[in-house]
C-alpha cells in the first residue's frame, strides 16, 4: 500500500481527494490535514509515501512545507493557480493538478507515481523503495514502436490529434494529443510554452523575447505560458 497524506485548507478539496484516494485499491489514506503545521506533525509520526499538497494556504504555503522536509515523500501538487507550476520543476514533484481535479486526472497522476515506486514483499523491516522513472518510452509510429529516450528529446510539436517528437537523431510522429503526452513527460525536464509546443529545458540554446531557440529552430512562447516560463528562466539566470 502507498500511504497518502492530504494537505489542503479547503474542506471540500480535502473531502474530494479523500474520496479519490479511497477509490484506488493500492492507496491508503493516513490523514487529511487543514494546514502545513498539522501535516508536519503527521509526517514526523508516520511513514508517508505520497503527499497530496495544496500550494496556496494561509500562514505557510505548501511549497514552504515541502522545502523544510529533510526526507521528502513523493509529492503531487494541487492548486487553483497555474502560475505556481514552475516550482514543481525545481522540487521534482510527480505531477501538478489544477483544480477542479477530476478523478481521471487524479488517477493519471498516482499511476505516474506508481511507476516510480517499488513495493517490496511484506516484511517488518521493509518500506517502499523509491526508484527513478524509466529513462525512455516506446512510441507507436505507424506500424512500429519506436524507443525514445527522454534525454534525446529536443521538443514536441502538437497538431490536432497528432504529435511530432523531435529528437537529436529523428522525428517520431504518433497519433496522440499533446495534452496526453504532457502528462507522461518528466515534470522537471520539460515545460509547455505554447498550445502546440513542449520543450526540453536542457535543449534550449537561447531565449528571445517571444521565442525559444533550439539549434536552428525557433519556437514561439504564447502569452498564456509566458509568465511561468519566464520565471523558470529567471530562477536559473546568472546574477
Amino acid at each position: 500500500m502507498i500511504r497518502c497524506l492530504i494537505v489542503d485548507d479547503e474542506p471540500l478539496a480535502r473531502n474530494l481527494l479523500s474520496d479519490y484516494v479511497k477509490k484506488v485499491p493500492y492507496l491508503q489514506l493516513i490523514d487529511a490535514c487543514p494546514n502545513p503545521l498539522t501535516a508536519l506533525e503527521v509526517i514526523r509520526n508516520n511513514n508517508v509515501d505520497l503527499l497530496l499538497l495544496d500550494i496556496q494556504m494561509p500562514e505557510i504555503t505548501g511549497l514552504t512545507l515541502l522545502k523544510t522536509l529533510q526526507k521528502k515523500p513523493f509529492v503531487i501538487l494541487t492548486t487553483a493557480y497555474s502560475e505556481y507550476a514552475l516550482e514543481g520543476y525545481e522540487l521534482d514533484v510527480i505531477d501538478y493538478l489544477l483544480k477542479p481535479i477530476t478523478f481521471e486526472r487524479f488517477l493519471k497522476a498516482v499511476e505516474k507515481m506508481n511507476q516510480r515506486i517499488q513495493l517490496p514483499e511484506a516484511s517488518e523491516e521493509t518500506t517502499a523503495i523509491k526508484e527513478p522513472a524509466q529513462p525512455f518510452v516506446f512510441v507507436k509510429d505507424g506500424t512500429k514502436l519506436v524507443k525514445v529516450q527522454w534525454e534525446d528529446i529536443l521538443y514536441v510539436e502538437g497538431l490536432k490529434d497528432y504529435v511530432t517528437i523531435h529528437t537529436k537523431i529523428q522525428k517520431v510522429v504518433t497519433l496522440q494529443r499533446l495534452k496526453s503526452l504532457e502528462t507522461q513527460l518528466p515534470v522537471n525536464q520539460f515545460v509547455r510554452v505554447h498550445h502546440s509546443y513542449i520543450v526540453a529545458l536542457k535543449a534550449i540554446d537561447a531565449v528571445h523575447r517571444n521565442e525559444i531557440q533550439i539549434g536552428s529552430t525557433f519556437i514561439p512562447i504564447s502569452d498564456s505560458y509566458k509568465k511561468t516560463f519566464r520565471e523558470i528562466v529567471e530562477k536559473n539566470q546568472m546574477q
